[in-house]
């Protein structure tokens, strides 16, 4: 495990909570247990996105996590819709 530097600190904190948001309880219907898994998961990409952005240096990363929040924002806004229009089955 790296050093615990501020990133550091900050992955895991993040690692933590998307896995610990992850812990949904299934309903047995693929299609709602993958929408509500995936908005904590991306949820964890968008916050290390956040972490790379407070912390790296390297401009392609910048631009790369720039993307990735901007798309896993579509998704999550996407899943969202998609579980208030879908009643359980």
């Amino acid at each position: 495990m790296g050093q615990a530097v501020p990133s550091t600190v900050a992955f895991l904190a993040a690692n933590e909570k998307m896995h610990r948001d992850m812990a949904i309880t299934f309903t047995g219907d693929a299609d709602l247990d993958f929408a509500a898994s995936m908005i904590p998961h991306h949820g964890g990409a968008i916050a290390m996105a956040r972490i790379q952005f407070a912390h790296g240096r390297d401009l392609a990363m910048r631009r790369l996590a720039e993307a990735v929040i901007r798309e896993q924002e579509r998704e999550i806004t996407e899943l969202r819709a998609f579980l208030a229009h879908t009643p359980p089955r």
